[in-house]
């Protein structure tokens, strides 16, 4: 791959990312509240934008990783979107434990809570069945069994939470960043389905001869 394509390749993924966090950390709605809230704020967009990173990695779209690299990255950005959910939920419960628990009981009367909530506990899911997979003994076809269909919660979930959310990010830079999120995530299942699709084809026509 050219050198220009892979810079422009990489330079795409940080405008994409660095954008809605500049565009938020200039926000008027900034000024009137404390450091929790703010660490609490960017955390949920640092989240966002780790998902859109995922699909990528695990689609070997970003030159540069080989396939080993890339898995191994996927997971390690898998640990930190579970710290940084964490601290997001954790500032927001500082700032506000009333809404944070009726957040959790589905009981918020905002209705991008309950999206960010589901997308919350599919996140958690995916972390502790990854953590424990070899100790369930978990396949590659079951571990995507589980993983993929807890993956399209998470994006889809976690897309919706942010755009129903009218606060600390920028609306443009929020929906492109959005959009790619469902695009990469849908590109990546689609390439993966075709490739296995293309791979068993094979594998039966080597079995016919």
């Amino acid at each position: 791959m050219r050198l220009a394509k892979v810079t422009l390749i990489w330079a795409a993924l940080a405008a994409a990312i660095g954008v809605p966090i500049a565009a938020a950390a200039v926000s008027p709605l900034l000024a009137w509240r404390d450091w929790v809230y703010i660490l609490a704020s960017f955390a949920g967009i640092v989240a966002l934008s780790l998902v859109l990173v995922q699909p990528l990695l695990i689609g070997g779209y970003l030159p540069g990783l080989s396939a080993y690299r890339g898995r191994r990255t996927h997971h390690w950005i898998g640990g930190a979107l579970v710290m940084a959910v964490v601290i997001h939920v954790g500032g927001l419960w500082i700032t506000s434990p009333p809404d944070m628990i009726d957040a959790l009981l589905f009981s918020s009367p905002t209705p991008f809570s309950p999206w960010g909530v589901v997308a919350m506990w599919a996140i958690f899911t995916v972390a502790m069945v990854a953590a424990l997979r070899r100790r369930l003994g978990l396949r590659a076809r079951t571990w995507r069994i589980v993983h993929m269909p807890l993956a399209i919660v998470i994006v889809v979930g976690g897309a919706v939470h942010a755009i129903l959310i009218e606060g600390t990010m920028e609306t443009v830079s929020k929906a492109v960043l959005c959009a790619l999120v469902l695009a990469a995530t849908a590109k990546v299942m689609v390439d993966l389905r075709v490739w296995r699709r293309r791979k068993t084809l094979r594998g039966e026509s080597v079995a016919r001869q």
